[in-house]
């Protein structure tokens, strides 16, 4: 997005939500058009029973964006919700100002931030399936000639030519993402002898500061809106010989779209299959507790409820009052309360970390027959073998386990 775009926010308040809800999504839709690099020169927001099917809002409120514009000097309007088609070209006709919504929003921050191969392949992905139901606004010129002799063949030809090459681009995209899941399964496979941790959270919570003073990961900190793209794993020490992977994982966002959480599975899955949440909260932020909720409602949306969780509140060093801190605490016993920036109270996270290990792990020690390769092998994959002894009968070993495996160990006669 070119640096001198003057940009007009636009959302409507609808009767199931209230009109400071919308206020508050606006204002997330005005931080990531500042991350896109545009400046927010305005903003408007209409109560409507529903959306209008052919400006999203009412002719009245376009005419009056229309002429904020002109004051403003804008040359972007931004609307908080995905604009169907026919909507942005309606829009564009009535106002002749570049009309985006949010989901072409994010991507164009997500194209700019893709580092990785992955993250590439994943952005394009979701531009593409957002692109292709579009694909007419770049042919809306024909619509207005009106078609006839001369319009009408090569035009259309051109349209579904593009299609056919986004369809194919899109199915080479889709097999290129399979790729990776699979190559990540075998990844999580490999490592599953330690407990998975994921950082997840609102974008921009700390995340990636928390991860980097946890394993010195050196991940990419920003004081900006999805600083980085790519889940990044590291192994973490922990007391008593312990060990757990650690994953930073893509920040949230309210109104996630549909595309992004499509295309972005492969990096989402590192979530689904963690076994501990360490659920990052800005304390620092106004009314934090509603990032908080929002956060939880996207996880519950990608299928992710069930798997146990600490709440870590971060930018304790920004917050004046500790009267804030020690409500919190009361509502949500169990949380931690740490500065990741500043270094303060890393040590709780890696206790509860380690505790959460310790309570899901033990070690044995076990003697399998010879004969059984298939469970000496089960045992390298799915433990940590901390030592090993072969005799002519038993290998002998003394194994980290979960405490499901160690006790099937047991049922089958192999601990000593």
């Amino acid at each position: 997005m070119p640096k001198d775009e003057r940009a007009i926010l636009v959302g409507v308040s609808l009767p199931a939500t209230h009109i400071e809800e919308e206020q508050e999504s606006l204002d997330e839709l005005a931080q990531l058009a500042r991350t896109a690099g545009a400046t927010v020169v305005d903003r408007f927001v209409q109560n409507r029973t529903r959306i209008d099917g052919k400006t999203y809002v009412g002719s009245g409120m376009i005419e009056r964006i229309k002429n904020a514009a002109a004051v403003q000097d804008a040359n972007l309007l931004i609307f908080d919700d995905d604009l169907r088609p026919a909507q942005g070209r309606e829009i564009e006709k009535a106002t002749e100002i570049k009309t985006i919504d949010r989901t072409e929003l994010i991507l164009d921050i997500f194209a700019a931030r893709a580092q990785t191969k992955v993250a590439r392949i994943q952005v394009e992905l979701a531009q593409f399936e957002y692109e292709l139901p579009r694909l007419r606004r770049l042919w809306d010129h024909l619509e207005r000639l009106g078609g006839g002799i001369g319009t009408r063949g090569p035009g259309e030809t051109q349209l579904e030519a593009d299609r056919r090459l986004i369809r194919t681009r899109i199915r080479i995209l889709k097999k290129a993402l399979k790729q990776v899941e699979i190559d990540r399964a075998e990844q999580r496979k490999r490592r599953q002898a330690m407990t998975r941790v994921a950082l997840v959270g609102y974008t921009n919570a700390g995340k990636s500061t928390l991860m980097n003073a946890l394993t010195d990961a050196d991940v990419l900190t920003e004081d900006l809106l999805f600083a980085t793209l790519d889940a990044t794993s590291r192994k973490v020490d922990l007391p008593g010989g312990h060990a757990a992977v650690v994953t930073d994982t893509v920040g949230l966002i309210k109104k996630l779209p549909h595309h992004l959480v499509v295309s972005f599975h492969a990096t989402l899955e590192e979530v689904a299959d963690a076994d501990l949440l360490l659920h990052v909260v800005d304390v620092s932020r106004p009314n934090c507790e509603r990032y908080l909720d929002l956060a939880t409602e996207v996880l519950e949306e990608i299928g992710v409820k069930d798997t146990p969780t600490r709440i870590v509140f971060n930018k304790i060093d920004r917050v004046t009052h500790q009267k804030e801190l020690d409500r919190l605490s009361a509502v949500y016993p169990g949380s931690l309360f740490i500065s990741a920036a500043k270094g303060q109270g890393l040590e709780d996270v890696t206790r509860a970390i380690c505790a959460f290990v310790e309570n899901r792990e033990e070690v044995i020690d076990l003697a399998i027959p010879v004969s059984d390769g298939k469970t000496i092998a089960a045992l390298h994959e799915r433990g940590e073998v901390l030592s090993r002894e072969d005799t002519e009968e038993h290998v002998k070993m003394c194994v980290r386990l979960p405490k499901a495996d160690a006790e099937q160990m047991r049922k089958l006669g192999f601990a000593e």
